[in-house]
């Protein structure tokens, strides 16, 4: 029979939030694949892990991932470590799973740390629906586009930061998405952790005085619908009702509905609206 692949979630910080079942399959695995078995090797040592172990990361992420089918083939059961957290989480792993599923491999996950979660729990901002974006593209035209498709999410947004981009980024979503509400996550669940519920401007500010140190979760609020409508409005006012009923009758919606839309629009009544068309 073939192996399976095993998603074993490791601490983001504290070493006492790994679990018994990861622990355990850790043992239990023929081979261990990790995003650097420099940083692995510490854990596994803590633990007294004896698991040989291999390099699985973003740079041999394809080629290694079909490596490691075929050790599953043969019958071997593998567990998939990340430098710190969820597996497939902002990292290969993703690659890893896909190639899994295309080549028949049973996958299982084993649940624990991820630091979006633990950040966007603790973050005093709405946890319902959330988008996560992870780190911001780096290439100029893909973030500033990424950014720009923010601009109106209404969900929670979470982050993933470097201390020495902090400034820059802080001051993007300062200007994109304006001054809203925003909790500062750093060092999660190690001994200085910090976590910081401001306006954006005001988190700028401190950082630009104080040195940022140690990863970062940023989480923000997302657009109210409030906001939307308010901001939706004032584009439909600065419409003559003629060209606001030309954008409905363009749309192939009779001139009766369209009238309608146009009242619900501006907060009018249709009679209004009626009277202005005459």
């Amino acid at each position: 029979m073939a192996g399976k692949l095993f998603l074993c979630a490791t601490p983001i910080g504290n070493l006492e939030d790994i679990t018994y079942r990861v622990l355990r399959t850790l043992k239990e695995v023929d081979l261990i694949a990790a995003e650097d078995t420099r940083n692995s090797i510490k854990l596994l040592n803590h633990f007294e892990i004896k698991t040989p172990m291999t390099s699985y990361h973003e740079y041999n992420k394809i080629e290694k991932a079909y490596q490691l089918v075929d050790k599953m083939r043969e019958g071997k059961n593998i567990a998939l470590i990340t430098d710190a957290g969820t597996p497939g989480i902002s990292d290969p792993g993703e690659d890893l799973v896909r190639i899994c599923y295309e080549e028949g491999i049973e996958v299982t996950s084993l649940p624990g740390p991820a630091a979006c979660i633990t950040a966007l729990t603790m973050s005093g901002l709405p946890t319902r629906r959330f988008a996560f974006e992870a780190f911001l593209p780096r290439e100029k035209k893909e973030r500033a586009l990424v950014l720009e498709q923010l601009k109106n999410e209404t969900r929670t947004i979470i982050l993933y930061e470097a201390p020495h981009h902090l400034v820059k980024t802080l001051e993007e979503l300062l200007e994109t998405l304006g001054n809203r509400k925003i909790a500062v996550c750093r060092e999660l669940t190690k001994r200085y952790e910090e976590k910081t519920l401001a306006f954006i401007s005001e988190m700028l500010d401190f950082y630009k005085e104080n040195e940022p140190r140690g990863e970062y979760v940023l989480v923000l609020e997302g657009k109210s619908f409030e906001t939307i409508a308010e901001e939706e409005k004032k584009n439909w006012e600065a419409m003559t009702i003629e060209e606001h009923m030309a954008v409905y009758e363009g749309q192939g919606i009779d001139r009766k509905e369209a009238m309608k839309l146009v009242a619900k629009d501006r907060g009018i009544s249709k009679r209004d609206v009626y009277q202005a068309l005459l």
